[in-house]
């Protein structure tokens, strides 16, 4: 463990800051004065003792140190290669370039196993060390860069970003929460639109596998030989066309994901031979006879009933076993309508940019024919409606007009209500007791009708004091478990 990791900060800005470590005055003049006329900020030491006074002080220990030019051999029989070290276990970040008169095979290897950018030799031409330096500083902007970047993606892909409070989506993300710290095989089922693939990412951004390839397959994209090659890889001359090796898309995931998706797309006879790569963690390319390892994490999406494939004789038994070790079901946007709310305004706020529109809102209108659509294409629908609405709308108000006649003629059963003056809450409690009315009172009825959880509207029911002729208002301790769909 280091003092101070490399920093995961954007790249910074202003002059890169070296270090210059050579008890010769003379050249140390040099060096300072030929990186100096670059435009780097430079530090000069004389000692390993000074050194570590600077790279410790109150301001580097804040904003670091880009590259230290370091002597081999430093007064008073201390070794550049220790002050490296000690350096790197500070600041891992710290491109070091040791520079000698006594160049030998042993201590340049003994510099790169130190952790040495480059090894110099003395005496060297100014234009080369100007070019080591140069070199080192650009691969630590393109390291600091790509972490920035991998800590961005990281964070975009949290789960803690899915949108989401009610309480299916609650289930769901303490089911993320455990499994991601594992390595097991998940199966997520859900509809088409509800974000399978969104969970699959922030199961793998949360997972140590992090660092690793998330690679995400279609197994209904791409037909079944294509497919097969594609997920294993070939040998040249394997087939008509294959005129180099290619490495198979498992064995590229090496240490990362793969998210299947669709997986009961996959065709019989693939699902067999994908069941013994996962299993022994090998496969075989193509025209080869000797297998290729690969260690990989296993996520499966489907919106298929896959127990039911398996009786039916489309799904391979063993193969759902292997991929069903946990189970998380992604309700339907129907079943979460509290959430849609939510949804819509963080659709709203990623489209309003990018088309040149600001402020937007939703009329009560609006967001009523919102909530009473059935969603057949859950989220996704959802998001393709708010940017159509944006895109359409004639001010910084969408209303109901201004969204597709498909989610505006389901509000049709509001329109008693249009000019009522009610808030959207009131809205909706009417709108439950006119369905409770309707089904007589048949709470397990009622919530089907509204597309909520019986637990939901239990709730709700309490909340809004909704009590039906000859029928007292239940308590809490009535109400049945929460239901579980995971």
């Amino acid at each position: 463990m280091t003092d101070k990791p490399q920093s995961l900060s954007a790249p910074q800005s202003g002059p890169q800051r070296i270090m210059v470590v050579e008890d010769e005055q003379l050249m140390r003049s040099i060096i300072v004065q030929l990186l100096r006329a670059e435009g780097y900020e430079v530090m000069e030491a004389d000692s390993l003792t000074a050194a570590l006074d600077i790279f410790n002080s109150d301001r580097f220990a804040r904003e670091g140190i880009d590259a230290a030019v370091i002597d081999l051999n430093l007064s008073g029989g201390a070794s550049g290669l220790d002050l490296l070290s000690r350096l790197r276990a500070i600041d891992t970040g710290v491109m070091g370039i040791i520079v000698t008169a006594y160049a030998s095979v042993e201590s340049a290897i003994e510099a790169l196993h130190t952790g040495a950018y480059d090894y110099i030799t003395k005496p060297f031409a100014n234009d080369h060390l100007k070019a080591v330096v140069r070199n080192a500083l650009k691969e630590k902007s393109l390291s600091r860069e790509v972490r920035f970047l991998q800590r961005e993606l990281r964070d975009k892909n949290r789960f803690e970003n899915i949108i989401g409070k009610s309480e299916s989506m609650e289930q769901v993300f303490r089911v993320m929460g455990k499994v991601a710290r594992t390595d097991s095989s998940v199966l997520i089922n859900g509809e088409s639109g509800t974000g399978k693939e969104l969970v699959a990412r922030a199961i793998h951004f949360s997972s140590e596998r992090a660092n690793g390839r998330f690679l995400p397959i279609n197994c209904g994209a791409l037909p079944e030989n294509l497919l097969e090659s594609e997920l294993f890889g070939y040998k040249r001359g394997a087939f008509t066309g294959a005129g180099q090796d290619k490495q198979g898309l498992l064995k590229s995931a090496d240490g990362g994901t793969v998210f299947f998706d669709e997986i009961g797309e996959m065709p019989l006879s693939l699902q067999v031979k994908l069941l013994r790569a996962v299993q022994e963690r090998e496969c075989y390319p193509l025209g080869s006879n000797d297998p290729v390892r690969f260690d990989v994490r296993l996520l499966c999406a489907t919106n298929r009933d896959l127990e039911r494939e398996v009786k039916a004789g489309h799904f391979r038994e063993e193969l759902l076993y292997r991929i069903n070790v946990i189970t998380i079901t992604l309700p339907s946007l129907r079943e979460r309508r509290d959430d849609i709310p939510l949804l819509a305004s963080h659709f709203l706020r990623k489209y309003e940019k990018p088309l040149n529109r600001s402020e937007m809102r939703f009329s009560r209108g609006g967001m009523r024919a919102l909530m009473s659509h059935a969603w057949p294409g859950n989220v996704r629908e959802l998001e393709n409606a708010v940017e159509r609405a944006v895109i359409l709308a004639e001010t910084n108000v969408i209303h109901s007009h201004d969204l597709p006649d498909k989610v505006r003629n389901t509000a049709a059963g509001w329109s008693d209500l249009e000019g009522s003056g009610l808030t959207l809450e009131e809205l909706e409690q009417e709108h439950i007791k006119r369905v409770l009315a309707k089904v007589k009172g048949d709470k397990v009825k009622a919530a089907q009708a509204l597309g909520v959880h019986l637990s939901t509207l239990y709730r709700k029911v309490q909340r809004y004091r909704l009590e039906l002729p000859g029928e007292p208002i239940e308590e809490d301790a009535h109400r049945p478990p929460m239901s579980r769909n995971l």
